[in-house]
């Protein structure tokens, strides 16, 4: 297949639900970096991971979207990305706005670990 023939193709369920699960994660690590700026929190650190994962995973879903042949080695490069956030926002597992992060980062890990062992 083509590029500009796998470009027609609709999207699979998979990577739609991987768009979805990309851009969800996305917007959490976005009102994460809001939440702890507003109420003065965070370490450096887990600052770096959100704003890292946030860009990542719209980069991610951008590229599934429209088809890129780099879109796979993304996607094993997000689920990296999302493992590594997931893992900063538990250093503070009593802050519930982190929990929810780290919990759509892990989902988001998930979904892309198992489209970069696709073929798209």
């Amino acid at each position: 297949m083509t590029q500009q023939s796998a470009a027609a193709a609709p999207m699979s369920k998979e990577m739609q639900d991987c768009v979805q699960a990309c851009m969800a994660c996305h917007s959490i690590c976005e009102e994460t970096m809001s939440s702890c700026l507003r109420m003065g929190q965070a370490p450096a650190q887990i600052m770096g991971a959100l704003m890292d994962c946030a860009d990542v995973t719209r980069m991610c879903a951008d590229m599934m979207m429209r088809r890129s042949p780099l879109a796979t080695e993304m996607c094993a490069m997000c689920a990296r990305a999302c493992d590594l956030c997931a893992e900063a926002c538990t250093a503070m597992p009593d802050d519930a706005q982190m929990t929810r992060c780290a919990e759509a980062c892990r989902r988001c890990a998930e979904s892309c670990r198992a489209m970069a062992g696709a073929t798209m």
